[in-house]
């Protein structure tokens, strides 16, 4: 399995932009890579995919149009490109990674996850 650790997570402004990243310790090239996010008392949730190709892609409703998935294999890294945050998208960013063939928005099909990146939107 691949160890991951996700940064870039900060107190950020409504409107604002932040980029996560999330940096592996070995090759990813083959995995699905996804983000989730879990705020204060809620269920994690899904966030958003990409296939080892960087192909596919696939959003959760409430951040489709704003965020962006993206990976660079050469550099064992997946990014995710965060525009007009909201107050309501607050929580810790965790990456993770999934031997699965397609993208997948449930989290019992990532096998490796970061300890996580806090994002704080403030009003």
């Amino acid at each position: 399995q691949v160890q991951l650790v996700e940064s870039g997570g900060e107190l950020v402004q409504a409107g604002g932009s932040l980029r996560l990243s999330c940096a592996a310790s070995g090759g990813i090239s083959t995995y699905v890579m996804g983000w989730f996010r879990q705020a204060p008392g809620k269920d994690r949730e899904f966030v958003a995919t990409i296939r080892w190709s960087g192909s596919g892609t696939y959003y959760a409703d409430s951040v489709k149009g704003r965020f962006t998935i993206s990976r660079d294999n050469a550099k064992n890294t997946v990014y995710l490109q965060m525009n007009s945050l909201k107050p309501e998208d607050t929580a810790v960013y965790y990456c993770a990674a999934s031997s699965r063939y397609y993208t997948t928005s449930s989290g019992y099909e990532y096998h490796s996850w970061g300890p996580g990146t806090q994002v704080t939107v403030s009003s």
